[in-house]
């Protein structure tokens, strides 16, 4: 039976980039690997064709010779590179290839392995002023640094690191499992694919140490809980030259004794007394930019929102500026003396003796309550 274009197997153009033609295996790859078909034949052929495919096009000698001749020129008995699988060639090979820069891993090739140091986290709080104007505040951040006496390399002043002879500089070592051949770490070098002989004195070999860095941290105006910023190179440092990872300052805005936040809103409780609820005035709130008036209508009742806008927060990611919603709270008069209970008792009388409705939330209410008991008895 004939083969299938490689091309189709992989579902690439023939202009294919290298990165497309490792992307397009990579996702058969997954798919119809034996491990996540257990005793399914078809996938296991699917699997090993695609494979075969993948060998041939991501070797660019293998490539041109297939390009000219097709399957006809890389038959091994008419003096082809042969794209089947070797006798000594197992499935781990491969994954090692396609899958080795997610890990972390190299390729085969007698290169050592490079790594890239870690990200790293660092939970920063803020003032809500300080979240809602910005500021700039400097950090201490412990990581692992490249040593500044090797450069990294672990080795000592004067010597250099050799080439791991379990591995020969690949950092990994393949281990036969049944049908397949995987590769793992080299337990030898640990996966750096080379040996220090003669360790520097500061890092012990290591090529990093542990110290603390202090960064300074712009904070732009507008950020909120659980917004991050990105230190790019700010992380951990990495191995045998490999680039450094990221820091990510985390904010977490302290709760204020006076606002809420929610968004680019700010909120808060404004105490009015009862005369000025009544008979309405203005009175003098704070805001996050100093205090400013804020007119009290007559006749408003406790819970009523007021709003002040452009008083909140202009969001970090653009957009106009939020408003600060003042929640009236009418204060109950207390400590009174007997003069002033008896001018509130005369009030109340008064209101009592007059027909018009002074308090429209209480009649509602009790309206609503004689509307409950009379449906409830029938």
């Amino acid at each position: 039976m004939s083969k299938r274009d490689y091309y189709t197997v992989l579902d690439v153009a023939k202009t294919a980039s290298e990165a497309d033609i490792k992307k397009a295996y990579r996702r058969l790859a997954m798919k119809f690997h034996p491990d996540r078909n257990p005793d399914d034949k078809t996938s296991e052929e699917s699997f090993k064709e695609a494979k075969e495919a993948y060998e041939v096009l991501s070797d660019a000698g293998k490539r041109a010779t297939y390009d000219q001749y097709g399957h006809a020129g890389l038959d091994p008995q008419r003096g082809g590179g042969g794209a089947g699988m070797n006798p000594g060639e197992g499935f781990g090979d491969i994954f090692g290839d396609v899958f080795g820069d997610i890990f972390g891993g190299g390729r085969r090739g007698g290169r050592s392995q490079v790594f890239r140091g870690a990200d790293l986290r660092y939970d920063l709080e803020l003032d809500l002023s300080e979240a809602v104007f910005g500021t700039s505040i400097e950090i201490d951040v412990p990581k692992l640094c490249e040593c500044e006496t090797c450069k990294g390399s672990g080795a000592a002043k004067g010597s250099n690191p050799s080439t791991c002879e379990t591995c020969h500089g690949t950092g990994q070592v393949r281990v036969s499992q049944g049908f397949f051949q995987l590769q793992q770490a080299c337990p030898r070098c640990r996966g750096n694919g080379k040996i220090v002989k003669n360790p520097c004195d500061t890092c012990l070999g290591q090529g990093r140490i542990r110290r603390t860095k202090k960064l300074s941290v712009k904070i732009p105006p507008g950020v909120d809980n659980g917004d991050r910023i990105r230190l790019g190179g700010e992380g951990e440092a990495g191995r045998n030259g490999g680039p450094a990872g990221d820091l990510y300052v985390e904010v977490r805005v302290r709760d204020h004794d006076i606002f809420e936040r929610e968004g680019e809103h700010l909120s808060c409780d404004v105490p009015v007394s009862f005369a000025t609820a009544v008979l309405g005035g203005t009175i003098i709130v704070p805001t996050l930019d100093g205090q400013v008036s804020l007119k009290i209508p007559a006749e408003t009742q406790s819970g009523r929102v007021l709003r002040l806008r452009d008083k909140g927060v202009k969001p970090v990611r653009g957009g106009p500026r939020g408003d600060l919603f003042c929640k009236v709270m009418v204060e109950t008069p207390v400590k009174l003396t007997a003069e002033q209970r008896e001018l509130l008792r005369k009030f109340d009388e008064s209101l009592r003796a007059d027909d018009s409705a002074h308090s429209p939330r209480e009649e509602g209410f009790f309206e609503g309550v004689k509307k409950f008991f009379s449906g409830a008895s029938h």
